[in-house]
């Protein structure tokens, strides 16, 4: 079996001994990212833009493995403030009604606590129609 590391310079670093991403075949699994903007080097307080950031930390590793938003077919979040629902659906929505698409199915898990304190982790996974 032969799958593929993910690297994006774009992203946030793995801080642990993880990949950002993985493709097997036509599939890429992304890691949980979490709300970090690596281009300014902090963690939203929001939640709403906690979303947005785990959102588009994930879209820089579907760039970099050559994949689109709209080749996403899972989304699994885990959040700390399940009691913020609502923040979070409205960012996410308005994340994945910008690209016109079907959503993706979705599981929301609450959980006691994530890396480095952050409110919400999100991890993704795509599949392209067709191989490359």
């Amino acid at each position: 079996m032969k799958f593929k590391q993910i690297v994006s310079e774009k992203a946030p670093e793995a801080i642990g001994p993880y990949s950002q991403g993985v493709v097997f075949k036509n599939i890429l699994f992304t890691s949980g990212q979490i709300p970090i903007n690596k281009k300014l080097q902090i963690i939203p307080i929001d939640i709403f833009e906690q979303t947005k950031i785990c959102l588009q930390n994930i879209g820089f590793i579907l760039e970099k493995s050559n994949f689109q938003i709209n080749e996403i077919i899972k989304i699994v979040i885990y959040t700390t403030k399940l009691e913020k629902i609502d923040l979070i659906n409205n960012s996410y929505k308005k994340f994945f009604e910008s690209y016109q698409m079907i959503l993706p199915a979705r599981t929301c898990i609450g959980v006691s606590k994530l890396p480095k304190n952050v409110d919400i982790e999100i991890e993704a996974i795509a599949l392209k129609s067709k191989k490359e």
